[in-house]
Formats: structure tokens, sequence, C-alpha cells
């Protein structure tokens, strides 16, 4: 059966191959038409999961998509895109336009397999740990503990929660060599450990821990195990804030046999990819698109089918596809003041971070650690711990304590607003470092 699968993979591959030769992408940037946007149009041979790949490869140059126009109806997909740098900006860096034009162009891999963008990429120099379970006070310091006591060096990771789940990826070194690690034993206790950490508050809901030599994208994979993990699905009698939530709405458009995909909520860095990403897991196909996202709200508007050709069914299938395109764009939404930290990096830097952070009863609601050639790059939303919003004096002490050139401010404190002290979706790390033992696992050492 493998046989025939590889052998399937190879033909599929050959005959994309063949029709690109055949119909080669055909890129245009243009700065001169759009007063405050570069403009970015891309016609291309039409397949499945294609829109994607080039929103995913905007999206990771770290571009704002202000408007898209998509049309894919038959054979042929035909897309633009209005996009500025992160100040606002058109894009003007001569290598920056080049890398576009060779990753969207004929000589790209964009659309030659769907693999890049879902597969392991191999070669890497950490093995990548991808982890599923229930949310709570102190488990990334449990999960932390068990890498350290493993001789784990953690270079990178990416944690989200939504709804009482959490999901994280993350790349570890070994301590000694500074490679992948090898030794099966030790990855079979690492699986076992970390799901135990994962499993040990809520017996009911599964944990999952996945080790590989590899990492598919960061971003998509996390959007693919919560949805795996159905974080969209409520608790019966769970009171919401509606205020809140953006307004998703599913129609169908019997004239022309599509369904009507409406999306208004406030906009944030890579929403377009967010909800992008949902549909194309959900199997969904994106024939028509409108984007605005030119001001605080972001208006999205897609006609799409089932990848079988039909639009929704039933009202089931429509509730459905709203609440996972709503639990999308709620995962990466981060509360409280956004920190940066940018350091060489040393042994202990982020449990020092976290402890000053603690001592000054601030709360951090998500993080990002990367490390990039000895550089601590780490990215922390942090609250008050009591829910009342964050002191300015507080903040410019802990700047002082860590060196105000390392630790810098990167929003408004004045604009942030209270949030209850007990929400469920911020378990993690709002009690983050203050556990110090572990759950009856088979681990009875305790870590500082």
């Amino acid at each position: 059966m493998a046989t025939v699968s590889y052998s399937q993979n190879i033909m599929d591959d050959e005959y994309e191959k063949f029709i690109r030769r055949m119909n080669p992408p055909r890129v245009v940037i243009d700065n001169d038409s759009c007063k405050n946007a570069t403009v970015i149009q891309v016609d291309s041979a039409n397949k499945h999961g294609i829109l994607l790949e080039v929103v995913q490869i905007l999206t990771d140059l770290n571009l704002v998509i202000t408007k898209a126009y998509i049309s894919s109806d038959g054979g042929w997909f035909m897309d633009v895109f209005n996009v500025t740098t992160q100040d606002g900006n058109k894009i003007t860096d001569e290598a920056m336009l080049d890398y576009i034009m060779k990753s969207l162009g004929p000589d790209s891999s964009f659309a030659s397999s769907m693999r890049r963008s879902v597969g392991l990429t191999t070669g890497m120099d950490y093995t990548s740990i991808e982890l599923i379970g229930s949310d709570r006070p102190g488990l990334l310091s449990e999960m932390r503990a068990v890498l350290t006591n493993l001789k784990c060096n953690v270079v990178n990771a990416e944690v989200w929660t939504h709804n009482t789940r959490a999901a994280a990826i993350m790349q570890v070194t070994d301590e000694e060599t500074g490679g992948t690690i090898n030794d099966p034993e030790r990855l079979s206790m690492m699986k076992q450990l970390l799901c135990n950490v994962l499993r040990c508050s809520n017996k009911l809901r599964d944990a999952k821990t996945i080790v590989s030599d590899g990492v598919s994208h960061t971003e998509r994979r996390l959007h693919q195990l919560m949805f795996a993990d159905r974080d969209y699905e409520r608790a019966a009698g769970e009171v919401s804030d509606e205020k809140g939530r953006p307004n998703v709405s599913v129609v169908n458009w019997q004239d022309r046999d599509y369904s009507v995909v409406t999306i208004r909520c406030k906009d944030r860095p890579k929403l377009l990819f967010d909800t992008i990403c949902t549909l194309t897991d959900m199997q969904y196909v994106v024939f028509h698109g409108n984007v605005d996202a030119e001001g605080p709200i972001a208006h999205q508007e897609y006609c799409i089918r089932h990848i079988d050709g039909s639009p929704v069914k039933s009202d089931a299938e429509r509730q459905r596809v709203i609440q996972c395109l709503e639990a999308a764009i709620e995962r990466r939404v981060s509360e409280g003041l956004k920190l940066e930290l940018c350091t060489t990096d040393r042994v202990g830097l982020l449990s020092n971070v976290t402890r000053i952070f603690r001592e000054n009863s601030l709360t951090v609601t998500r993080a990002e650690v990367t490390t990039r050639a000895g550089k601590a790059v780490n990215i922390f939303y942090v609250r008050d711990s009591s829910g009342y919003p964050v002191d300015a004096k507080i903040i410019e002490s802990v700047r002082q304590t860590i060196g105000q050139t390392i630790l810098r401010v990167k929003g408004n404190i004045g604009e942030l607003n209270p949030v209850p002290q007990e929400s469920p979706t911020r378990f993690l790390f709002g009690g983050l470092f203050k556990s110090r033992s572990f759950c009856n696992f088979g681990l009875v050492r305790s870590y500082s």
C-alpha cells in the first residue's frame, strides 16, 4: 500500500511539473498604480491550496495585506494583493522584491506540491516537538522542567491557548551536542513525560505529543493541532463574550451554487492567513473573494464550495464553519502589553526574565521564544496579575532591572483594558512558573 502511495505521489509531482512548464506562474509587482501600497498580482494554474501558499509567503515576510481580490473559478488562479511593510509603507527594498518574485514566479516551488506547507522539513539541526492538551496554571514551567531534566535546550517555541486548550511547537536541541536528539529511549521518555504533564489535570480530554527531526510551518501546524483537537467546540451552557467575538456568517447563493462566507472583526496581523488556513484545512475551496483591511475593522467575503464541489449542505455544517473561523481568529489574539526582549542568549535567561515579571505582579498571557545566531529575540504579552491595566511605573521598573536597551515596550500602556483574572483561555501563561512540582506521573523531583 505504501508503494502505491509513493508511486502516486511521484506521478502527481510529474503531472504538476508538466502543467507548470506549460502554464508557468506570472507575477507582476507594481509600485506605481496605488499611492499607499505595493500591488502584487499572481496568475497561475489553479489547484487546491494555492491561495494559502501565496498568502503564507507574503505573511512570512511580515507584510501587511490591506486589500485582496481573489478569483480561481475554473482552471486558472488570478489574485491581486495590496501589501505594505509593517510601518505602512510600500515595499522598496530590492532584495525583498526580488525574493517575492522568485518565491511566487516561474522558478518557485510554491505551486509544485502542498507537502511544502504541511510536511516535515528535514535536515534541520533540532528536534521538533508538537504538543496538545488541557490548559492550566504552571503548564509551561512543567513542560520546560521535563525538557531540562532530559538535557534538552529549547531554541524556539510558540504556544497558543484557546477555549481551555493549549497547543505548542517547541524546537529543541541536545544540551551537550547542540544538535538533534536521536536516542530512541530518550525520545520515548520525552513523549511519555510530556503527555503525562499535559494530561494530569484533565483525565477526560486527550493529550498528544509528537516528536520528529523536522518541523512543518509552525503557525499552520498550530492551527491544525487545535482544529483536530476541536477547540472550536464550547461547553454546553458556556457564556461567551458576544461583543468581543468576530462576526461570521455563512449563507448559500443558490443561483451560483456557492456558499458565501462573510467575516467582520477587528483587524490584526496575519488575520487573512488564519482564515484562509482554516478554510483550506476544512477542505473548502475559495473561488472568489474580496478582502478590505485598510481601517481598524477587517472585512472578508469568500464564495466557497467544499472540495467535492458542493456548497454548505446543512445548518450543522454552517454552524461548524462559523465556529471554526471564530476559533481561528481568536487563537492568535493576545491580551496585554507587548514587550520585546533582544539580547545575547544565555542559560537561565528565560527563567530570570519571567521571575522579574512575577516579582512585579505581571502575568504573561502569551510568549514567542526565538533564538537567532546566538541572539534571544522574545516577545511577551503581559498584564497585571490582578486583572487591572498595567502600571507604567511598574513597566519602567522592570525595564530598569532587565535593561532598558534589552527590553522594549511595543504598545501603548494607556490603551489596555482590564480583563477578568480567571480567564479560562489564559491559564497557560497566567500561572507561568507558579507551579514548582509535577503531578504524580513518575518524576518526584522539584524544579526552581
